[in-house]
């Protein structure tokens, strides 16, 4: 029977890095108040904050503990005084979005995902362009996404849904579901096995807290419908990470209808786009009027649409990729990646360096 931990998702690869802190012992952030956080171990749950340590080293929120890392602590067992948390662990993946009121600074979301399920309902909610934002931001996290279609009950042409969504969503699974069918869940149950940790995101009152209910089979989470005019109320306040009867755990997050592009994955999301402009005639077409254009062709034989190639270039603007290929992306996000080195070059210039010194 595996351990709670095992449970959670604690996998070799991070108890190959635990072994560096042999004093510490790991678990993981389950939820988060302000500056507190209550983590999990193998024995036990407990509150726990960050050392001071950690705190002076923090420069942006990015660097504090979020649901879903995993993390180095004091103890393994709960006392009177909170546990200290001393390690954030590697992630392996992370959700994140733009942080409110700042300029550059993002927010960690949930870390440590496997599967992002992009919740949409078939009613007034339903938008391409938002699809799109979603799944440009879900497949930078290095998750998989799986839309989810809730609400079928309140739709009448979901074929003809579906079909829109193909033409967006390239080698995605979409799944249909129904807050009227007892089991509408069950589908969604079969992506998440043993260890996996999957998260739900999408606009407030689209059925995200019913599903995690009947997953986890308790009403833990509050539900609330999406209001007549279509904007939805908030259910869930703080992220929180659940363990699922069945294995693996959830993460639900508090409804997000505007998400901020810091990072975002455009050549998955936009694929047929960026196929098309590399035969363009010119490496730098702005797909405007410039001759051999490619984009412009497939638009005027109804292969794509305006609507699609005006939400691209809207969310390369927003994500601050205008002007730029889907090579000139990867290299901007990796030259972004060793910014602290100073640039790529000085990066491969220390690892040589720290070589030499082995």
């Amino acid at each position: 029977m595996p351990d709670k931990l095992t449970n959670l998702g604690f996998t070799d690869r991070f108890a190959q890095e635990a072994t560096l802190y042999p004093d510490l012992h790991p678990a993981r952030v389950i939820s988060q108040y302000k500056e507190l956080y209550r983590v999990a171990t193998v024995e036990s749950e407990m509150l726990a904050e960050i050392s001071g340590k950690m705190r002076h080293a923090a420069v942006d929120m990015s660097d504090y503990p979020a649901v879903g890392d995993f993390v180095m602590i004091d103890r393994n067992e709960g006392s009177q005084d909170h546990a200290i948390i001393h390690q954030t662990m590697k992630r392996k993946r992370v959700f994140i979005r733009k942080a409110a009121g700042k300029a550059h600074d993002v927010q960690v979301v949930a870390a440590n995902i496997d599967i992002v399920f992009i919740c949409m309902s078939l009613n007034n909610d339903f938008n391409l362009r938002r699809l799109e934002r979603y799944l440009a931001i879900a497949w930078d996290s290095g998750a998989t996404p799986v839309i989810v279609l809730t609400k079928a009950d309140l739709c009448s042409d979901i074929p003809e849904k579906l079909r829109e969504i193909e033409t967006i969503a390239f080698g995605v699974d979409v799944l249909v579901t129904s807050s009227l069918s007892e089991d509408g869940y069950t589908a969604v149950l079969k992506y998440i096995t043993l260890g996996q940790t999957v998260v739900f995101i999408g606009s407030s009152g689209v059925g995200k807290s019913t599903l995690i209910n009947r997953i986890l089979g308790e009403e833990l989470i509050e539900t609330r419908e999406i209001r007549r005019d279509d904007k939805g109320r908030h259910a869930t306040t703080n992220r929180e990470l659940f363990l699922i009867p069945t294995g693996g755990c959830i993460i639900d997050t508090p409804g997000m209808r505007e998400l901020g592009l810091e990072s975002a994955n455009l050549a998955r999301t936009f694929v047929d786009i960026d196929e098309l402009a590399a035969q363009c005639k010119f490496k730098d077409c702005k797909h405007e009027n410039e001759p051999g254009c490619m984009v412009r062709k497939a638009i005027a034989e109804g292969i794509l649409t305006e609507e699609r190639l005006q939400s691209y270039l809207k969310l390369k603007k927003e994500a601050k990729y205008e002007g730029m290929n889907s090579k000139q992306i990867e290299k901007e996000k990796i030259s972004t990646m060793f910014s602290d080195f100073g640039g790529i070059k000085n990066a491969k210039r220390y690892i040589k360096s720290k070589d030499k010194g082995k």
